[in-house]
């Protein structure tokens, strides 16, 4: 995965400069206001213009990046930081540093945006948590360097602000090299336009291998938004040729159902077990409703289920969930007219010119043009030469749904345990003729051959087959993304489905807002943003030079020679040099604890700092126990958030919308954060004229309560999991909240 990795790190270089501003206006609006005689109300208007620049933009940069693109607009946040740079080191007086100031905003706005949605849409499903914590990491990275600049620069004898501001040009410049010759669009935003073949192209850069069918795949189902999902059980294994299992024929034994992969392999089958139940969980823990907890959302039981019933070690993982078949296995079957199913045969046969996808003359917009090119597989080097590829216009016959080689050949998993399949079921309609249904699976093993434990929707009373070599499996059914019912009224004598690019949109789907999945992770998204901006950062930010004031750290600093600016920045170094091996250390939980665990464990110790914070403040005590104590618990409160609550809220926004609309949702909560943003510094002075510092804080301790219960009983485990999957299990979630509303 080093290309994911190179990706993620060159793409957090946005959040590296929006850290150096931070720091950078902090320290230099001490020499700004004494040079430009400002007045303290100009100060502010300096200081909150980037804020300012920050939220317009956001407005926009959703849907403008969901019509044009993720990389388009990463270009545009490095040529305004380059540009805001210029104009800051030239300001010849306060209009043209604001206008600076604004510029700089704009790419702030866009980095913050933007960048989490693009590290999770080419990160992998098991690093995504890593690799998204890395902005955090970056920004704190960037403020620790820029105190230490302005630290360093404090010495001289007439210290320059429009040095310190305009430095800013300079890695922006490396941002901008970056952005350009080195970060690939998001292969999701490519598949969303049709744009297959560079779509593969750049998930086999990142991913480092040639075979990403699985990927692929599991991509163009992400572009489907609403649609009837139920949660099913199957009983997966082998089908023998000898079996005579097909669902365009009778098949020997009733209930069976093929299932087809991403390529071509063995086969398999699925057994449906008895009492599945469309949109109702039912676990061992007891229903989804989850009836000891009324006001738990089903989702966080859902997605908790999930998580605690991973397949135990030792299970048949490795011999029978590894890889996928064939979708698109291209071998003769006298009884289906194979060139009538696939549109490229029929190019081949009247000798049309054919394009396969590592030809230069490949278009996206053509329907013959293929969806997924079947690799080469260990077994099929063993056996002979491949056959011709197949397109995503055919379902074959003989597909399979998993084959038993290595990971290494073939691999199609799609991260988390989890499989993309597809079955297509016929029945008699009322003319007699057959009609069919395409159905998509997303599977996941729940135990071992043979075994009831650990299945995610284990009913009483079901009878499990007694064959050993069938493994309980968890499913997601629902529509494929590209099976249209206009295409099904043509009447196709296959399982057809329409190329992405005809179903590819100029820009956001606005009524998607409306459907139930979103709105749910709407709601979740902008909660969390909201009330990470009132759980007190700002205020502690504020708060620390007076506490180090207090403890006596000021007056060590002078007696070293230091100016009181100079001390100043030291502490502002020291206090974001101690967030980054907390950062570290959240990087390093993010994918394993999770990001639910993390905030439930964190937050409580958010909230007994600040109680700290409020006694200390009412005892008014100079003593040195009390300043010890207040500075303790600002180094406690710094760490905990910093490792959790502080990345977390962008982490899950960027996994839990659907392709289509990430940009526009994610712009829609990143508004909110903006707003919070705003609220929270323009009341602060209000507030510590009214209240004081320990109201202040008592405020910030009953909001991170309010987060706990928030999080506790409404945000999901999201940790390992597909994005395609995240934001399935988002609509059934809300679909089944809704159903028992109304009941």
């Amino acid at each position: 995965m080093k290309g994911a990795v190179f990706v993620a790190l060159a793409a957090t270089i946005g959040n590296f400069l929006q850290g150096w501003d931070n720091a950078t206006i902090a320290g230099a609006i001490v020499y700004i206001k004494d040079d430009l005689d400002l007045g303290s109300t100009v100060e502010g208007l300096v200081v909150a213009t980037s804020l300012i620049g920050a939220t317009v933009i956001t407005t926009c940069s959703g849907p403008i990046s969901d019509w044009l693109g993720r990389r388009p607009m990463l270009i545009m946040s490095s040529l305004l930081y380059f540009i805001s740079g210029l104009v800051m080191v030239w300001s010849p007086n306060v209009y043209v540093l604001c206008l600076g100031r604004l510029l700089d905003g704009f790419g702030i706005g866009l980095a913050v945006t933007l960048i989490p949605l693009y590290i999770s849409e080419t990160a992998p499903a098991d690093i995504r948590g890593l690799l998204n914590t890395l902005p955090q990491f970056t920004g704190s990275g960037g403020m620790f360097l820029s105190y230490c600049m302005i630290f360093g620069m404090s010495f001289s004898a007439s210290p320059s602000w429009r040095i310190m501001l305009g430095v800013l040009s300079i890695p922006s410049v490396i941002y901008f090299l970056f952005t350009v010759f080195f970060l690939p669009e998001s292969p999701r935003w490519l598949v969303s336009k049709g744009k297959m073949i560079e779509a593969k192209q750049v998930l086999q850069r990142l991913r480092g291998r040639e075979d990403v069918s699985g990927e692929m795949a599991l991509l163009v189902e992400g572009l489907g938004i609403g649609g009837e999902t139920s949660i099913e059980e199957y009983m997966i294994g082998p089908a023998d040729e000898a079996d005579g299992v097909d669902d365009h024929e009778p098949s020997a034994e009733k209930g069976r159902i093929k299932l087809y992969g991403p390529e071509e392999g063995l086969s398999w089958v699925a057994k449906p077990g008895a009492g599945q139940s469309s949109l109702a969980l039912i676990s061992r823990q007891g229903t989804m409703t989850n009836q000891s907890m009324p006001l738990m959302d089903p989702l966080v039981t859902l997605f908790g289920s999930v998580h605690e019933k991973l397949p135990q070690t030792g299970s048949m993982k490795s011999m029978l969930f590894p890889n996928f078949g064939s979708m698109f296995s291209t071998t003769a079957d006298p009884h289906v007219k194979d060139e009538e199913w696939d549109e490229e045969s029929v190019q081949r046969e009247e000798g049309e010119d054919y394009a396969s996808d590592a030809g230069g003359g490949d278009s996206d917009e053509n329907l013959h043009s293929p969806l997924i090119s079947r690799q080469t597989t260990s077994i099929e080097k063993e056996v002979g030469p491949r056959a011709s590829q197949g397109s995503i216009l055919s379902t074959r016959r003989h597909s399979s749904l998993m084959q038993g080689t290595g990971e290494q050949a073939g691999s199609t998993g799609i991260g988390g345990g989890w499989q993309l399949a597809w079955k297509w079921t016929e029945r008699e309609g009322e003319d007699g003729k057959k009609e069919g249904g395409f159905k998509r699976i997303y599977l996941r093993e729940e135990g071992a051959p043979g075994s009831r434990r650990g299945s995610l929707v284990s009913l009483p009373g079901i009878d499990y087959p007694a064959e050993d070599e069938f493994v309980p499996a968890a499913a997601l059914v629902s529509q494929p993304a590209l099976y249209s019912k206009e295409l099904m009224d043509q009447h196709p004598l296959g399982p057809a489905m329409v190329h992405p690019s005809e179903t590819a949109s100029k820009g956001p789907i606005w009524a998607a807002l409306l459907e139930p999945g979103v709105k749910h992770a709407l709601f979740v998204g902008m909660g969390i943003q909201l009330l990470q901006q009132f759980s007190g950062i700002n205020g502690v930010l504020y708060y620390t030079p007076q506490i180090l004031e207090e403890a006596g750290v000021e007056d060590l600093l002078a007696d070293l020679g230091l100016s009181s600016d100079s001390a100043s920045f030291l502490i502002s170094a020291f206090t974001t040099f101690l967030m980054l091996p907390c950062i570290a250390v959240g990087m390093r939980l993010m994918d394993t604890s999770g990001r639910r665990t993390l905030l439930l464990t964190t937050i409580p110790v958010l909230v007994v700092t600040l109680v700290v914070l409020v006694i200390v403040e009412l005892v008014d005590s100079s003593s040195v126990v009390t300043s010890l104590m207040a500075t303790i618990c600002v180094v406690v409160y710094f760490c905990c958030f910093m490792m959790a609550y502080g990345p977390i809220p962008n982490i899950l926004c960027s996994e839990i919308f659907p392709t289509r609309v990430r940009g526009l949702c994610i712009a829609i909560c990143a508004l909110v954060f903006w707003m919070g943003d705003i609220i929270v510094t323009d009341t602060l002075p209000v507030l510590l004229d009214s209240i004081g510092l320990a109201g202040i804080f008592g405020i910030y301790a009953v909001v991170c309560v309010i987060s706990w219960v928030f999080v506790f009983l409404k945000v999901p485990e999201t940790k390992g999991m597909p994005l395609e999957v995240i934001t399935e299990f988002f609509a059934v979630g809300a679909k089944q909240k809704a159903a028992a509303k109304n009941e």
